[in-house]
């Protein structure tokens, strides 16, 4: 089968070959298994092609469409990801979505000085803590979390670095807007999901946490997904507009 430019569809490509191959009674085995391994090697191209071609990762379920007929998309990049695990680039998962990185031990060789517009204060990266482990979180509860208010500037910086998103709104009265991560979030991370987060002992490993922290001290387990839940409504446009979030900058909290 060919598209409209003339080209081979690559979605159909060698099915009929091995179906031919394996229903003769007098089947070559081993051109049967040299079909499938050239129906291997053309998926592993495709898939790879599609993740080199885009600046975002790509999702394994748009992978798998573009993949030809009856290829195991988890196999396929299962076996890309160890193909290049040893290379100066690897393939990487992230939140069911596949990217190519920098090698961790090479990223120093290639890392360019930036300067930022704004940097994350204090107040930001508590917010972006609290968001990340407690997620669906209100304002209200992000500032009952850390004991202080928290100013619309801290929320407006952390949506604009995409790392924080307006999941929804919490069936409550009032009904005030819910935060979480996104997948940006996780990618600049390096995480796959929200459960690969540090737990207590890896963050009071890294100096991130005090060890005179009080005993009933503890840390929420991040969700699998982020899903709404069944105390969330989505959030719309039109919600958007009415909250007027993204608004210019406001001073933050030290």
């Amino acid at each position: 089968m060919t598209t409209d430019s003339g080209q081979p569809n690559p979605v159909d490509y060698d099915e009929p070959e091995i179906d031919a191959a394996a229903s003769g009674e007098d089947a070559d085995s081993a051109a049967v298994d040299k079909l499938r391994e050239r129906a291997l090697a053309e998926a592993m191209r495709i898939a790879e092609a599609l993740v080199f071609a885009s600046s975002e990762p790509v999702a394994e379920t748009v992978i798998a469409e573009k993949l030809p007929r009856g290829s195991d998309a988890a196999d396929v990049m299962a076996r890309l990801e160890r193909a290049y695990s040893t290379r100066g680039v690897n393939l990487v998962r992230v939140a069911g979505a596949w990217a190519f990185r920098t090698a961790a031990d090479l990223s120093f060789l290639i890392r360019q000085e930036q300067s930022e517009v704004r940097k994350l204060s204090r107040a930001g990266l508590e917010v972006m803590a609290i968001i990340a482990y407690h997620q669906p979180v209100t304002r209200a509860e992000i500032e009952e979390i850390r004991g202080v208010a928290t100013s619309r500037g801290t929320l407006d910086v952390l949506l604009e670095t995409g790392w924080v998103r307006m999941r929804g709104r919490r069936r409550t009265p009032g009904r005030p807007v819910t935060y979480g991560t996104t997948s940006q979030f996780l990618d600049h991370f390096g995480l796959e999901e929200l459960r690969d987060l540090p737990g207590m002992d890896e963050l009071k490993g890294a100096g991130l946490l005090s060890n005179r922290i009080p005993a009933n001290f503890s840390m929420p387990q991040p969700p699998a997904n982020d899903d709404l839940s069944d105390e969330e409504d989505p959030i719309t446009q039109m919600d958007i507009e009415e909250l007027g979030l993204l608004s210019p900058m406001g001073e933050e909290e030290e």
